[in-house]
């Protein structure tokens, strides 16, 4: 038997700030904080299936991520609305030497990368992908 991974980690400069952008851009709900200002703050998924740490560190990113998340569109919704979605909440498009592919590489407001791909669960689900 495998590991289980228990949660992904993110270090950043205002683990309160960075974890408050996730949660709306995931709707994922806070689930606990750390002791004294916000050191440590954790999300977890509806499902109960993931969760994600914000820690609190000194230095700040200086180089292109080298593990970053996917993200899918839910069902129900598109690409297209949900880039726009994450772009009024403050998301970035970055360049990270991508070229011309489908989806769309954005940064959250510390600067931590990620993608936005085209199809929805249901719609690799019905690919058998």
């Amino acid at each position: 038997m495998g590991l289980v991974v228990s949660h992904i980690t993110f270090d950043c400069a205002d683990p309160n700030a960075l974890a408050g952008w996730w949660a709306q851009v995931l709707g994922w709900e806070r689930v606990w904080e750390l002791d004294p200002a916000d050191e440590e703050v954790a999300l977890r998924s509806p499902d109960a299936m993931g969760t994600w740490l914000f820690i609190k560190v000194p230095d700040r990113k200086s180089s292109k991520n080298r593990v970053h998340p996917d993200l899918r569109p839910p069902n129900g919704s598109d690409q297209a609305t949900e880039l726009a979605r994450l772009l009024e909440l403050g998301a970035t498009p970055v360049d990270i030497g991508q070229g011309d592919v489908q989806w769309h590489v954005l940064a959250d407001p510390e600067g931590n990368e990620f993608c936005l791909l085209v199809r929805t669960p249901a719609q690799v689900a019905d690919d058998g992908d």
